[in-house]
């Protein structure tokens, strides 16, 4: 095979060398169009694993690196005049022209042929049958058959200029220096015996507002010297970026995305070649989780598996390779994502106290979590614990109270952990009655441990419900019913419960989930009213009308009377539904609120009819107990709410009165595109609760007690809501704190003796993996009392 690698960075000699080395026949060719040993930039980062994966493709080029890195386990972070330091995590540090220069000779050594100061393009090349365009960023191949390869470029938002510093740092340190234009953030570690890189990074807006973008090269760089001098002992900041002049030394980081890696270029013989992206040619990943090279190198690996593993199947060998690394990108590129829009927002952090500041950047990409700090540095994240418990309140105890089970204060409630039972519909119901069904359902995980059990939507009227079998609060029976479950769980749990009160509006009238969800009813349907009129599934459901102000007024009254029979039943809490779709959430969507009228149009006139009802209700619930309100903080359609829009939607009801914004996404629109991941909506209750400054819950893919001790120790939200797991499980809040080791927490009587045998059966599983892994008794012993 003939291949030809256009580009001389990381990905296009590494390839080169694997393919000459399980290939000595191949004819394999790199192209440059830099000289030998030119580079620009200064270290790179790797990861342990990273170094794993060269060793296992390469073993010699993988020892000459590995013998050219520093190597450090500490993360140090400066803020506010304090230091934290936590430890464990494993980075190695190279220089890029060292790893370029390493990667060169072992080209050589292999007969990889070498050709630099070419411009080389595609139609250059002759008679090759692979040619992979690991042309960098700014790739001339992509962009010549971007018809093909569809990329996305997304310029992020802050400027970031890469130096270099005599300065040797022991650890990877970050450092945030606030400033009267605003913060501004450098990344810095040693990547030689005598070199350390040095990144400055700032959101775009900071960078002009301190007239960084009229400054000379040499004046920006005095500028960094003396906003960071504290930190670099004297040393100098150095630019190699000698081509760039002033400002364009400062770039914005592009994440570049393509929906296909390869394009077939015709030939004259009527047969076709591939050119397939590689490395930034094909994708990019913040600098702030250290990927970029790594991605390149693994993108390398895997290309050469995947033509081994098809040795007679060139495009099958392509589609191979493109499935796996879409998606390995895809995981990296999230984090990725995460990592970068907290680096532009660090001033959404401002306010917390260093401590608190420390474990969200460490936490920031949500791939690392609380038990893998934990395993990273057991006393840091002891030591963090102690000082959050401490915080909130909880009570003292042999070990730090996991941020899991600290308690929660609003207004004169305090749920005794931040689990909450989420919102979810059952169909259970009987013209509206909650029936034994309910008393079973939320009694059984009001004594599961949970703090907080909400009842599904229950419908202020018949008409408001979503189906038949949906629960109503408009009458005597169900106010009856609700009361009897209600002090059910006052009376054998310390759990509070919550009624969460809707109105179904164009989604009402149709069938039980099991039986079709969001199907219209085969007969018996009732008429349905929305903000405009719309038909949730086109062809499909009834037609809504829109609501005349008669009716509103109508509705707002039926709230009210909910809400007053609600605190008369002896709920601790109350929430207004304002999500997915329903009524109120129809008026606050541009693309289910049409109206001309003056709730519709602006943004303040489709705010104005849910901010109307919601302080009718506050008026009435006492005021010593909440009102949160559920809302959705992403439409996932164009021209529809964003998560900007949430921010000012949950301002608003926080200036009307609201103590807490459930922040669920989605559900508006059938064209929705949602994005799903682990924990994928607790961006939309960070951004909220931290810019916002109000209380929020997060909810979406939250199934582990590391999850929720992750979101709530990083101040992500105040409160989890766990939908699924609890369906399957109504303790799992008591089995995930058995199965953290956590064990002063409080079981019903009446199960006390099932808690030890489940902490003796884990304890048990506990050892056998240990014994599995080869630790020693002691060893076993320290990690079941968090001492390693």
């Amino acid at each position: 095979m003939r291949i030809v690698c256009i580009g001389g960075g990381p990905a296009g000699l590494y390839f080169g060398l694997l393919m000459k080395r399980r290939h000595p026949d191949h004819e394999v060719t790199v192209i440059e169009r830099n000289r030998p040993y030119d580079t620009f930039g200064w270290g790179v980062v790797f990861s342990d694993q990273t170094l794993g994966n060269l060793r296992a493709a390469d073993p010699k080029s993988a020892a000459q690196i590995l013998d050219a890195f520093n190597h450090w386990d500490d993360i140090e972070i400066h803020f506010r005049g304090r230091t934290v330091r936590s430890s464990g995590h494993g980075f190695c540090g190279i220089g890029r022209k060292r790893l370029l220069n390493i990667l060169q000779a072992r080209c050589e050594e292999l007969g990889v042929k070498l050709v630099f100061e070419s411009q080389a393009s595609d139609d250059d090349v002759r008679d090759a049958d692979l040619i992979i365009a690991s042309d960098g960023l700014n790739s001339a191949i992509r962009q010549k058959y971007a018809a093909t390869y569809q990329p996305d470029i997304d310029q992020r938002d802050c400027r970031f200029v890469w130096l270099g510093t005599h300065r040797l740092f022991d650890a990877f340190t970050f450092a945030f220096e606030e400033t009267e234009w605003g913060w501004f953030q450098a990344h810095a570690y040693r990547f030689d015996e005598h070199t350390s890189t040095f990144i400055v990074e700032t959101p775009e807006h900071v960078w002009r507002a301190a007239g960084l973008d009229t400054m000379s090269k040499e004046d920006s760089i005095a500028f960094c010297e003396r906003l960071f001098a504290k930190y670099l002992d004297g040393h100098a900041l150095m630019s190699n970026a000698g081509h760039l002049r002033g400002s364009s030394q400062w770039i914005r980081f592009p994440r570049v995305v393509n929906r296909e890696w390869v394009h077939w270029k015709p030939r004259a013989d009527g047969g076709s070649t591939p050119v397939v992206l590689m490395g930034d040619a094909a994708h990019t990943a913040h600098f702030s989780i250290g990927s970029g090279t790594k991605l390149a190198l693994e993108d390398a690996i895997e290309l050469a598996n995947s033509l081994d593993a098809h040795p007679d199947d060139l495009r099958a060998a392509l589609e191979h390779y493109t499935s796996v690394r879409s998606i390995d990108v895809l995981r990296i590129q999230n984090a990725a994502r995460n990592s970068t829009e907290w680096f532009e927002h660090v001033d959404r952090y401002a306010s917390f106290e260093p401590e608190q500041f420390a474990y969200s950047l460490l936490t920031r990409s949500q791939r690392i979590s609380h038990e893998n700090l934990r395993e990273r540095d057991a006393a840091y994240l002891s030591g963090y614990e102690a000082w959050l418990a401490a915080k909130t309140g909880a009570s003292e105890s042999a070990r730090p109270v996991p941020p899991m089970f600290t308690p929660f204060t609003l207004r004169g409630i305090t749920l005794k952990n931040r689990v909450v039972v989420s919102p979810m519909a059952q169909y259970s119901a009987f013209d509206g009655v909650p029936g034994d069904y309910h008393l079973m359902h939320l009694g059984a995980r009001a004594m599961g441990g949970a703090a907080l059990v909400m009842t599904e939507m229950t419908c202020v009227s018949p008409h408001a419900r979503i189906t038949p079998a949906c629960p109503g609060l408009y009458t005597r029976e169900q106010q009856d019913a609700w009361r009897r479950i209600v002090d059910f769980v006052h009376a054998q749990s310390d759990a509070k419960i919550g009624l969460q009160i809707g109105h179904s509006g164009a989604k009402g009238s149709t069938r039980v989930a099991w039986e079709g969800i969001d199907q219209p009813l085969d007969d018996g349907n009732w008429p349905l009213v929305s903000a405009s009129p719309q038909q949730y599934l086109r062809g499909v459901s009834q037609w809504s009308h829109e609501a005349t102000e008669a009716e509103l007024r109508e509705i707002e009254a039926q709230f009210v009377r909910s809400t007053q029979m609600a605190a008369e039943a002896g709920f601790d809490w109350l929430e207004l539904h304002c999500a997915h779709g329903y009524l109120l959430s129809s008026f606050l969507s541009p693309l289910t609120n049409q109206r001309t009228d003056q709730y519709g149009g602006s943004f303040e006139n489709r705010l104005r009819y849910p901010l109307q009802v919601f302080a009718a209700i506050r008026a009435v619930w006492p005021q010593d107990r909440p009102i949160s309100v559920r809302i959705s903080a992403h439409d996932w359609v164009e021209g529809g709410n964003t998560p900007d829009d949430a921010v000012e939607i949950a301002r608003a009801f926080k200036a009307a009165g609201a103590d807490l914004i459930d922040v669920s996404s989605g559900q508006v629109s059938k064209d929705e595109k949602p994005v799903y991941g682990r924990m994928f909506q607790t961006p939309f209750a960070d951004r909220i609760r931290n810019e916002v400054h109000i209380p929020t819950i997060a909810v979406g893919a939250i199934s582990e007690a590391d999850h929720v001790n992750s979101i709530i120790a990083a101040g992500r939200a105040d409160l989890c809501a766990i939908a699924r797991p609890h369906l399957a499980n109504p303790s799992w809040t008591l089995n995930e704190a058995a199965r953290i080791g956590y064990l002063d927490v409080a079981w019903p009587p009446q199960y006390r003796s099932a808690k030890t045998q489940l902490e003796r059966n884990i304890e048990r599983e506990r050892a056998q993996a240990s014994a599995a892994a080869g630790l020693s008794p002691l060893e076993r012993a320290q990690r079941a009392e968090g001492t390693v």
